[in-house]
């Protein structure tokens, strides 16, 4: 028997996005205020959004309000795990000179600035080491590394990088210094040489331990913190000596989770969660002086860690000097972190420049591009540092898996890529298989996002290959984009109370979506452009409810087109998600529209 289709929201088969609406979860159609929820539906919204979520009934009241120690596993349940505990404190109590070797981005940055406070509450000042971008590229080189051990060190901890590293990890054996690996990217049947490999993606790992593959490696280093505080007090080193806090910690965590686009569900949630309360106390120095530089009058959200706090850190490393967000995040002194910050700052909006210029070349190539199941645009003199966003940006555009590649990026005339998924589509596996198939040099990632380095004369292959291995998956994934719905109000119900209810069901990131709302219908009072191409609305109900909305960069896309244009005196419904602004004298709810459709 043919299954029945499901039925579209509010009867909108076809938005002004070419989308269908339909309810991520149970209906949730309260616009009619006077009936209350349809079929007597007895849960609360954040019920229904947590439900809608995959949580199980029975599981509601741990996710309702996640708890770290709800969450946490036994660090000893990931491989190596205890080996990696005991050598660093080893380390620790025989003073050794251990050394952090980080990646540039913000995640390598959390990791790496938490291993590093964690070790100077053990009393021990450690090393670090980031590679500079566009002169040593990705993960651990074996140079770098015989050369931090020459200098002294005899423990190597690398961050958010190393999985993949073999020859450089050999070179360090060779040198005799240890290494330890944590990391989180994806991992080959046979690793690196390694004194210690902590990874929940490692293919062996445990059904337990592999449940945490959406870690950032920031959460792995938070778990490791926490096995080696444990080892430590197994081997009697607290006794006359004061614990870590081990929660001061955490906004790092949150900060380097958020960024790196971890999905926010199970674990991931309750760090961000419990992070973001540590990170509105303002006890780290360089965080504090990061929310002053970025602006921010209130305690930072989810939102802020990803659009604020996180470019800022990464523009240090994509166009900066790539040591700059360590420094940050563990200076003790105020002056330092408000010169760094403001350095980010600034460089965060070269960055942006820069960013437009690769931006505006890479679309031109895109109507070559419409039959591709992958897109793959690439140029000469493009800056490596700014690939890795606009291959985000035009993912979002066309709703396909997109790399970003600056040819001749090195002294061999190589190019370095950089790639961005969507959900339903491993990027990350993809590319570790193109190299497995001698079309890369190197090559690895995770399942939303990739990197690679490749030869010019591969490049025509690497279209072919990846359009034929991920054709059918991209095809799946895009006949599944519907516009997904939590809840449909009337105007007026779009009140600071409603928005309040909403963030209770919160952090809400990748893997665990905010709430959209639909509200209307509506009619458009004002319509205009604000800033480059954001289309900004005044709109009101039939119910007396009117608010502002906002679409942002969609002035030149048909919707932003419409709502501007062609649908005055027509009424609408908007999609999107419900903000507070805060900017007048007492707060008000507004739409942040990610989609609209006519109601007649």
């Amino acid at each position: 028997m043919a299954s029945r289709p499901v039925p579209s929201v509010l009867g909108i088969d076809r938005s002004l996005t070419g989308k269908s609406w339909r309810w991520r979860g149970g209906n949730m159609d309260i616009s009619d205020s006077s009936s209350g929820f349809p079929g007597g539906l007895e849960d609360d919204i954040v019920t229904q959004i947590l439900l809608s979520r995959g949580v199980p009934r029975e599981d509601l009241e741990r996710h309702r309000t996640p708890l770290l120690r709800a969450f946490l596993p036994d660090p000893s349940e990931f491989r190596d795990m205890d080996a990696a505990a005991e050598r660093v404190a080893q380390a620790v109590m025989s003073n050794e000179t251990v050394t952090v070797y980080g990646d540039y981005d913000v995640d390598g940055a959390t990791s790496a600035a938490l291993l590093i406070l964690l070790l100077r509450q053990l009393g021990h000042e450690a090393k670090y080491y980031i590679p500079d971008r566009l002169l040593e590229g990705y993960g651990p080189s074996g140079e770098a590394l015989v050369r931090i051990a020459a200098e002294g060190s005899s423990l190597i901890v690398t961050v958010d990088c190393g999985a993949m590293a073999y020859e450089a990890l050999e070179m360090a054996h060779g040198a005799g210094v240890d290494v330890i690996v944590v990391d989180h990217h994806k991992c080959a049947p046979v690793l690196p040489r390694a004194a210690a490999l902590v990874n929940p993606n490692r293919l062996d790992e445990s059904e337990l331990a592999a449940g945490h593959g959406h870690l950032a490696a920031v959460g792995v280093a938070f778990l490791l913190a926490v096995a080696i505080v444990r080892t430590l007090r197994q081997r009697g080193f607290f006794e006359g000596r004061r614990e870590p806090d081990l929660f001061a910690l955490l906004d790092l965590v949150a900060l380097g989770t958020v960024a790196d686009v971890a999905a926010l569900h199970g674990l991931n949630r309750a760090l961000v969660a419990q992070g973001l309360k540590i990170m509105a106390k303002r006890e780290n120095i360089g965080m504090s002086a990061l929310i002053d530089a970025s602006r921010l009058s209130r305690a930072p959200t989810c939102s802020d860690l990803g659009f604020a706090l996180g470019p800022r850190i990464n523009a240090g490393g994509r166009v900066g000097e790539s040591t700059l967000g360590v420094r940050l995040l563990t200076t003790t002194n105020p002056d330092e972190a408000r010169e760094i910050a403001a350095q980010l700052s600034r460089l965060n909006d070269e960055r942006r420049g820069i960013e437009q210029v690769v931006q505006e070349a890479a679309e031109a190539q895109l109507e070559r591009q419409h039959n591709r199941a992958v897109i793959i645009v690439s140029g000469a003199g493009w800056h490596p540092g700014v690939i890795g966003i606009v291959a985000g940006r035009i993912k979002e555009k066309t709703g396909k898996p997109t790399l970003v590649i600056a040819m001749d990026a090195d002294e061999a005339g190589n190019g370095k890529g950089s790639g961005r998924s969507i959900p339903g589509v491993d990027l990350g596996a993809a590319i570790i298989a193109a190299r497995e198939a001698g079309l890369l040099v190197a090559g690895g990632g995770h399942a939303m996002a990739a990197g690679l380095t490749i030869a010019p004369d591969k490049l025509d292959a690497l279209s072919e290959w990846l359009d034929s291995l991920l054709a059918a998956d991209v095809s799946r994934a895009s006949a599944n984009q519907s516009m997904l719905l939590d809840l449909a109000l009337a105007p007026g119900g779009l009140t600071p109370a409603l928005v309040e209810t909403l963030e209770s069901a919160g952090p809400f990131g990748m893997g665990w979506p905010g709430p959209r709302v639909a509200v209307g219908p509506v009619h458009i009072i004002k319509a205009d452009t604000v800033g480059a191409d954001h289309v900004r609305l005044i709109v009101g109900g039939q119910d007396g409810g009117r608010f502002k909305a906002m679409a942002f960069r969609s002035a030149e896309t048909e919707m932003g087109q419409a709502l501007l244009h062609a649908s005055q005196g027509r009424r609408l419904w908007l999609a999107g998600r419900a903000k507070i602004d805060d900017w007048g004298s007492r707060p008000q709810a507004e739409l942040h529209i990610d989609d609209a459709a006519f109601a007649d």
